[in-house]
């Protein structure tokens, strides 16, 4: 029986999966039983091998002489009058193969036969699928930076690469492959939250930047999502103010989904929240200020800063608010600023009393507010009086 062989050619696109079959060789880089038993071919990468022969209709033998030679002439002669059937055959075959690949979670090793505008044309047996540009190891780019991705896609043509399938879609004829899925199976395993990386940014959008984070070998093995939230104890109202493509950063996880293959991580955490602060924070007993610095006296003895009274009665008439009053003062070594400054300290509640610090000149006061709000009800109540004071 003559074998059939894949044209290789020049590849321009996804339209290469409805490409003639015709000669008398495959023309890959395997042998025919390679391509016949995959599993040969990628029997270090898989979890579990894959034969793709397992998909094909069953050999029919006849035996007796004469009626042996006439099932050969007639399955010859189905052969060279259906080629069609048998390329359809062959595709369905290499389709099931790859819905394979992903209900298994197999690692494919894929050879790189092109590429176009959008990512890397891999070849899977009879097929050629697609490996999108964003779906490349962050190392690939990380290690040359000057070089722009269609550099690094050419230099790639020819090589073997472990991917996944993430999509088999023998209707559409998509075959969707990543390397990075590949690549968090793989280090996903030596991640946990709280671990610090060094980390490279790469695309920085308005929700948020993306980092590549560094392994101990010096590769960009993952990537995670500094949302606009973790970039900075500061306003945040641009993340461009704050990083660029390329900027080194030090990173530490927050979260990580091993479902969705999502990490979250922050940047700001690595950081003491600067508003979680007391008035021994602001400052510290070290007797360096003098013997004065700091004061415990009776709240009724403390006379409030200008403009703390109104404030005062302004919080008690918001629904949640029963008590407000200052605890404490200290004197600091310099002039801050005359302006009343007003914060709310980002310490926890102590039997429902949340900490507010003032400071105006030299002095500033600690005051304790008892109230039923969380600290994102006390912080709007604040805002709407701030709103109503002159």
């Amino acid at each position: 029986m003559p074998v059939f062989t894949a044209a290789v050619g020049s590849v321009t696109g996804l339209s290469f999966l409805s490409q003639l079959f015709t000669g008398d060789a495959f023309s890959t880089h395997s042998s025919i039983s390679t391509l016949i038993n995959p599993s040969k071919f990628s029997k270090s990468c898989l979890k579990s091998p894959i034969k793709r022969s397992s998909f094909y209709p069953p050999k029919v033998s006849v035996s007796g002489g004469a009626k042996a030679e006439e099932s050969e002439q007639v399955t010859t002669g189905a052969v060279e009058d259906s080629p069609d059937a048998i390329r359809q055959a062959r595709r369905s075959a290499d389709w099931k193969a790859a819905r394979a690949y992903i209900e298994s979670g197999s690692i494919y090793e894929g050879r790189i036969e092109g590429f176009n505008g959008g990512g890397l044309l891999v070849r899977f047996y009879s097929l050629v699928g697609f490996l999108p540009f964003p779906q490349l190891s962050p190392s690939r780019s990380c290690r040359e930076p000057h070089k722009s991705i269609q550099e690094i896609a050419k230099g790639l043509i020819g090589s073997l690469i472990s991917m996944k399938v993430i999509q088999a879609d023998e209707e559409n004829r998509k075959l969707i492959f990543s390397e990075k899925e590949a690549l968090w199976s793989k280090f996903s395993k030596q991640i946990n939250v709280g671990d610090l990386f060094e980390a490279r940014v790469g695309s920085v959008e308005d929700y948020g930047a993306f980092v590549h984070l560094r392994f101990p070998d010096g590769f960009y093995h993952l990537t995670g999502l500094v949302h606009v939230s973790e970039v900075s104890w500061d306003l945040v109202q641009d993340v461009r103010d704050f990083l660029n493509e390329g900027d080194e950063v030090r990173v530490k996880i927050i979260k990580i989904d091993r479902e969705k293959s999502r990490i979250t991580l922050s940047i700001k955490q690595l950081e003491e929240d600067p508003l979680l602060e007391t008035l021994d924070k602001v400052i510290p007993q070290d007797g360096s200020v003098g013997p004065d610095s700091l004061g415990t006296s009776n709240s009724y003895n403390i006379e409030p800063l200008p403009g703390l009274e109104t404030i005062f009665e302004e919080l008690l008439r918001e629904d949640g608010i029963t008590d407000v009053r200052i605890s404490r003062q200290g004197f600091e070594k310099r002039v801050v600023s005359q302006d009343l400054q007003l914060w709310l300290s980002n310490a926890p509640a102590v039997d429902k009393q949340f900490t507010l610090l003032a400071r105006a000149g030299r002095q500033v006061q600690e005051i304790q507010l008892t109230t039923s709000l969380d600290q994102e009800g006390i912080k709007k109540a604040l805002q709407r009086v701030l709103e109503r004071v002159p």
